[in-house]
């Protein structure tokens, strides 16, 4: 019996006797397995699960997976704005490259697609729309400013009419959008390193409400109108929304913001920007801006 047991001990140190023995790896976990269980994560989740190994990292830039995380119109955005092709590239560099902004139409716009989901992102600058008086500095003027992406805004000293619009023409993905203006009433500035801001031209916003109107070329249209009182706080003011249902076609989208009622003078307005962005990501956005004016 005690040989039996002997053996039985030698067998299972040589391990023979058990196939578990062998300790197993993530290393050798099939690299087509680790890319298929990374697919159905978000960016940001993948590129953290690619630090865990070498077999992690190879697997995290499969092609397929990336594919799915792109835009359906990624081609177009690459190709017919960037002036870029995609012959040759990773499906990886690519979403790396259209998850930063990039800037097209004379440095007007930027678009860019969302870290976690793809979602398709689009701001038009001051410069990129119609500004009624914008070339009488008695009435308008640029000023630089690091708190735009496009470092520079439209800021209205006074008038009597204000006049804002603008056009974009873009092949949308299918889904439902959102469109924002992006002001502040009052010029910040810096001083000793803190943020200052002047409102001594702020007047005119508390007796009318400035109108936000968004057309399509799919004949949706939408009207806001409110009461700017955001002093020293840029918000984000929702136009409207609209929906893409054909990703092949062109959509055409023309958005305004105007005060037209000649019976007082208005100023102290900053006009950033316009911004387009998937409904999902408009919710967060104006969840961000109600935290920050609470504050």
């Amino acid at each position: 019996m005690g040989a039996n047991a002997s053996s039985s001990i030698d067998l299972t140190q040589d391990g023979l006797s058990n196939p578990l023995s062998k300790s197993k790896k993530l290393e050798d976990i099939p690299e087509a397995c680790v890319a298929l269980v990374l697919s159905y994560l978000n960016p940001p989740e993948i590129c953290m699960m690619a630090r865990i190994n070498r077999a992690f990292h190879a697997a995290s830039s499969a092609d397929f997976i990336w594919e799915s995380k792109l835009s359906s119109n990624y081609k177009y955005i690459l190709e017919k704005l960037l002036g870029l092709s995609v012959t040759g590239m990773r499906k990886k560099d690519i979403f790396a490259k259209l998850s930063r902004s990039n800037s097209f139409d004379g440095g007007t716009k930027e678009i860019w697609i969302d870290r976690n989901n793809g979602g398709v992102c689009l701001a038009i600058c001051s410069k990129g729309m119609r500004i009624t008086g914008i070339d009488d500095r008695r009435y308008w003027n640029y000023i630089s400013t690091d708190e735009s992406r496009f470092q520079t805004v439209a800021y209205l000293q006074q008038m009597w009419w204000l006049e804002v619009d603008g056009d974009l023409e873009f092949q949308f993905p299918a889904g439902t959008y959102s469109l924002f203006f992006r002001l502040q009433l009052g010029r910040v500035t810096k001083r000793l390193g803190r943020r200052v801001c002047n409102s001594d031209h702020v007047h005119g916003w508390d007796i009318k409400p400035v109108q936000f109107q968004l057309t399509t070329s799919n004949s949706e249209r939408a009207i806001s109108r409110c009461y700017l009182d955001n002093v020293g706080t840029w918000i984000h003011h929702h136009v409207g929304d609209f929906v893409v249902e054909d990703p092949t076609i062109m959509t055409k989208i023309r958005f305004s913001l105007t005060q037209i009622d000649c019976t007082h003078t208005k100023g102290g307005l900053c006009v950033d920007s316009v911004l387009v962005c998937p409904i999902s990501l408009a919710k967060v956005l104006t969840s961000f801006d109600s935290l920050i004016v609470t504050k």
